[in-house]
């Protein structure tokens, strides 16, 4: 099916827009009046410059206020849409979105809705235009759409139909499936859209808070499912009214887009890209710096020992069971210090994961490779890190260990502080990037986004969203950056699994890591709220280990201090736990703004 954008979802002018929608490789473009009004190109250059383009004008919108008024304000109704007509044939508009009546003018009277409906696509039809009644949430008469298809029944003009949008529709619970009922010839155009679910009146809701489907809670797919059941063939069309798109970059934002459409369109069972490659666990974790000093000190208390050095790049390889970090000195480093630059993903089927992700629009990364270096495809993540495909240790796949040449002198056995693997990341995002990366990281690897959190820091909210695979081998926890200000810290923190907490902790003090300081506050607070008996307690406030509970089972977690950007936190889960510890981030934070 064709793909279309509102040009009220890009940010800038109508020109700019057009380029966006185009170069994301969409067929069409819904006008916004407002774009075309403020646009110094006649309606005859924005059709030249579409054509060019390669865009199709698929609807001009919206006209509002026009049903069920007295004669007077429908003589006026009528005029206004005789020069909006005009305007559409200059414009090649063929179709032209009626959104239901707001207006104190407006009656309560479906006859006499339906007449003036009727009127008016009987001028339309004057001009080759298709009218498509939409019903607005908060329509002052008319607010779903099974009322408004009443109406369009009963106007009975074949230039009259509906016009069904997903927010409108899922916004106030209104069942979908009534739309197989409506007949596909008569559902003009289809509006998609989702949203995060908040208690908020809906068209503040709506004004400010749509993003594209699959990144907040609405069941997009299977309205649109239900639509082109019921026989819709026209364009799947994005409008997005959005605070953050309409301050991003339009072809980032596009990009973003067309991802959401294509799996939307997956979801739907209209496409079939590549089916998704679901990591199985971690491979390593890359850390950009300067220099090495302070990272090896870290890494050497936390049990870590220096295993290997790239045969032809800055590239140290540091392990401990089968947690791997790689630190590197030869790429771009932030004034910060120290940044996690890079991810190794452990995949079945690299090139399976790599043709995913182009298809979802991910840019692959160009890679400086000797002739003896393992092949490793790597796609850039919205943020900038770099994803990297990985079958570590496979006799089918070649290993990128083998580009790293022993190190000097052999690990330590008795080093090891206990650590297993790396559990989880934490990723902290731009903020006007944090949608894009909650569809990224679940379009192109499959990974499922938790429910979003916000996270109280000392100086204001951090929001924060987990991606999850199924059985929990890759967990990755994206955050907002807090906004500009003497206290910007855009953390970012590896954890590492243990399947001892106690014995590590214990460990890391003989091996003189530098932990986090955790107020003896919270310790009071936690035997107040958990009985998990005295020794227990008196353990967890020596050791400086915090502690969780689900459902599931128990989660014990500390933390490193920071170093450029980055901490450590090692971690034990018990019986299933799921979470990451969200009820102490406040206290972890505190804690970094005091050690800071």
């Amino acid at each position: 099916m064709r793909k279309s954008i509102a040009t009220v979802s890009l940010s800038g002018s109508l020109a700019e827009k057009l380029a966006a929608a185009a170069a994301a490789g969409f067929d069409g473009v819904e006008i916004f009046e407002n774009d075309l009004l403020a646009s110094p190109m006649s309606p005859e250059e924005v059709r030249l410059r579409a054509a060019d383009l390669g865009l199709a004008i698929e609807i001009y919108q919206p006209f509002r206020d026009f049903e069920a008024v007295p004669a007077d304000v429908l003589a006026r109704n009528l005029r206004r849409a005789e020069h909006k007509f005009r305007v559409m044939e200059r414009l090649g508009a063929n179709q032209l979105l009626v959104c239901s009546s707001v207006s104190e003018d407006t009656v309560s009277d479906d006859a006499l809705a339906a007449e003036q409906l009727h009127q008016l696509a009987d001028r339309a039809s004057a001009y080759g235009i298709r009218v498509a009644y939409e019903a607005l949430a908060w329509g002052r008469h008319v607010n779903t759409y099974d009322h408004s298809w009443r109406i369009v029944e009963q106007a009975d003009h074949p230039a009259l139909g509906v016009c069904l949008d997903s927010f409108h529709i899922l916004s106030r619970g209104s069942d979908p499936s009534g739309i197989q009922e409506i007949p596909g010839e008569k559902i003009f155009f289809l509006q998609l859209a989702d949203a995060p679910l908040m208690a908020m009146d809906v068209l503040q809701w709506s004004r400010h808070y749509r993003c594209f489907p699959g990144q907040g809670g609405l069941d997009v797919a299977g309205l649109a499912r239900r639509a082109v059941g019921a026989g819709y063939d026209g364009p799947l069309s994005l409008e997005i009214f959005n605070d953050v798109f309409r301050q991003a970059d339009a072809h980032r934002t596009a990009v973003d887009a067309m991802r959401s459409l294509i799996t939307l369109e997956e979801a739907v069972g209209l496409a079939r890209p590549p089916a998704p490659v679901v990591p199985a666990g971690f491979a390593f974790a890359e850390l950009a710096t300067p220099e090495t000093d302070r990272l090896s000190g870290l890494l050497g208390s936390l049990g870590f020992a220096r295993t290997g050095r790239h045969t032809g790049k800055p590239v140290e390889l540091w392990e401990q069971g089968h947690a791997r970090i790689l630190l590197n000195t030869g790429g771009r480093t932030r004034r910060e210090g120290p940044a996690l630059a890079a991810v190794g993903l452990e995949t079945p089927a690299p090139a399976d994961s790599v043709k995913r992700a182009e298809s979802l629009l991910a840019p692959v990364l160009p890679r400086r490779r000797a002739d003896n270096d393992a092949p490793l495809d790597a796609v850039a993540a919205p943020d900038g890190t770099e994803l990297f495909f990985c079958r570590t240790g496979r006799p089918d796949h070649p290993n990128w260990t083998a580009d790293f040449a022993p190190a000097a002198a052999p690990p330590e056995p008795a080093a090891s502080a206990g650590i297993t693997r790396i559990d989880h990341l934490a990723l902290t995002q731009p903020w006007h990037h944090f949608e894009e990366a909650s569809l990224f990281y679940r379009s192109v690897l499959g990974l499922q986004p938790d429910e979003s959190l916000e996270l109280a820091d000392p100086y204001g909210l951090i929001r924060s969203r987990a991606v999850t695979a199924p059985d929990g081998a890759v967990r990755i926890a994206l955050n907002v950056a807090p906004g500009p200000g003497g206290h910007d810290l855009p953390w970012q923190h590896v954890a590492l699994a243990t399947g001892d907490i106690i014995a590590t902790a214990r460990r890391l003090r003989d091996l003189g890591a530098p932990l986090l300081p955790i107020p003896g506050n919270y310790y009071d607070d936690l035997e107040a709220r958990y009985d998990l008996g005295p020794q227990t307690h008196r353990t967890l406030r020596s050791l400086g280990i915090l502690y969780d509970r689900d459902e599931h089972g128990e989660f014990f977690h500390l933390y490193t201090v920071t170093v450029g950007r980055v901490f450590f936190e090692i971690v034990q889960r018990t019986g299933g736990y799921r979470g990451y510890g969200a009820q102490n981030a406040f206290i972890r934070m505190a804690a970094q703004h005091a050690h800071r």
